[in-house]
């Protein structure tokens, strides 16, 4: 595979942006094995957000021959008091509950589970003295207002009476970048300003710096697009605000989780947020573009339609869809229809695995979260 075709990997959909193209072109030129790294928070059960579109980029960069890693946060997700706080259950379920999920759904989006290296925050830190100094170093080369500006990463605006523990995430997400050696930094759109502090130390920090063939580099920062909640009710205004109105696992109504059964798909879809003609920012085509249209297909895309209102209609690309739905030619509840039916389709594997082998972990999950 050639560096255009591992450009076009990354760059492909759910891709909103990379920082900066160029030179991610001059590290794929290098011949060097990049690594990659995407961090999360242990905050509850998996939604489609969180599992499709965040794994589907990591199976992109699989393919586009980098080396994938996943930071399960528990100390970030301590701080920021997920699962109630509690960091013997954050550990838990970082090890059990999210490892098998993101191996089941990067093997569901033909993906290698096992060339995913996963990494307990907590285990990098552990007996790291260099880790702690890294920390410290970073801080050294950061202002407070630079700090205050990325908490939005937290999901909270700033404000003034904030437990002082946040102020110390956007620092140690920085550090994970360099301890983990991630020349591919990956994240939601919402991860854009702490990504960019990393870029902005990264020819001052002392401790791991990252290099390529002994030559210092900036990390290369890639974001992926956010899912709007199925249940926002008018357009967003701006990228900023669509970070606030992204799924959300402590809204149920306004997410699909990986586990859902194909009725409570169809359920959430049919009250999802689909005004007609209207294609920017509409929850139910990027359902349907991540689910049917992120390969070449191979068959055509079918929209059923009753016979009175012209039968069903096939479409082959994604871009199709989008002018057919804008020009009124299909019906917000075709629409709906047409996506319960792809995304039930992509995640039936998943169904199955929470059904039978993963039934036990899932049940343990809902009553931790139920709890907490």
């Amino acid at each position: 595979m050639d560096v255009e075709e591992r450009i076009s990997l990354v760059l492909r959909y759910p891709t909103e942006e990379v920082i900066t193209v160029e030179e991610l072109r001059e590290l794929f030129q290098s011949g060097y094995k990049l690594n990659h790294y995407i961090g999360f928070e242990i905050s509850g059960l998996i939604h489609i957000g969180t599992g499709i579109v965040s794994m589907s980029k990591v199976v992109d960069l699989q393919k586009a021959g980098v080396r994938t890693q996943i930071l399960l946060a528990d100390i970030h997700s301590w701080l920021n008091n997920k699962l109630g706080g509690d960091l013997d259950v954050i550990r838990k379920v970082a090890v059990t509950y999210y490892v098998e999920t993101f191996k089941k759904i990067i093997e569901v989006l033909s993906g290698d589970p096992d060339a995913t290296r996963f990494i307990l925050g907590s285990d990098l830190y552990h007996h790291n003295d260099d880790y702690w100094f890294l920390l410290m170093d970073i801080t050294r080369h950061l202002t407070l207002s630079q700090v205050r500006h990325s908490l939005t990463i937290l999901g909270r605006k700033m404000g003034e009476s904030i437990p002082l523990a946040y102020l110390a995430y956007p620092p140690l997400q920085v550090a994970d970048v360099f301890a983990l050696g991630a020349h591919i930094p990956h994240g939601g759109v919402d991860q854009r300003r702490a990504h960019i502090l990393a870029r902005e130390v990264a020819h001052k920090v002392r401790f791991y710096p990252l290099k390529v063939d002994d030559k210092r580099v900036k990390p290369v920062a890639l974001h992926h697009r956010l899912l709007p909640a199925l249940n926002i009710t008018s357009k967003p205004s701006s990228k900023e605000e669509l970070s606030e109105l992204k799924m959300s696992k402590s809204i149920p109504q306004s997410a699909i989780f990986v586990h859902d059964s194909p009725e409570e798909i169809r359920q959430k879809i049919s009250k999802a947020y689909c005004p007609p003609r209207e294609v920017e920012y509409n929850p139910v085509l990027e359902l349907i573009r991540i689910s049917a249209f992120r390969e070449e297909r191979k068959t055509p895309f079918v929209i059923r339609r009753p016979p009175q209102y012209g039968g069903d209609v096939e479409v082959w690309r994604y871009e199709e869809l989008e002018a057919m739905y804008r020009e009124g030619k299909i019906h917000p509840a075709d629409l709906k229809n047409a996506a319960a039916e792809a995304l039930t389709q992509l995640l039936e594997p998943v169904y199955r695995y929470f059904q039978g082998p993963g039934a036990k972990l899932l049940e343990e999950m809902k009553n931790i979260s139920i709890t907490r």
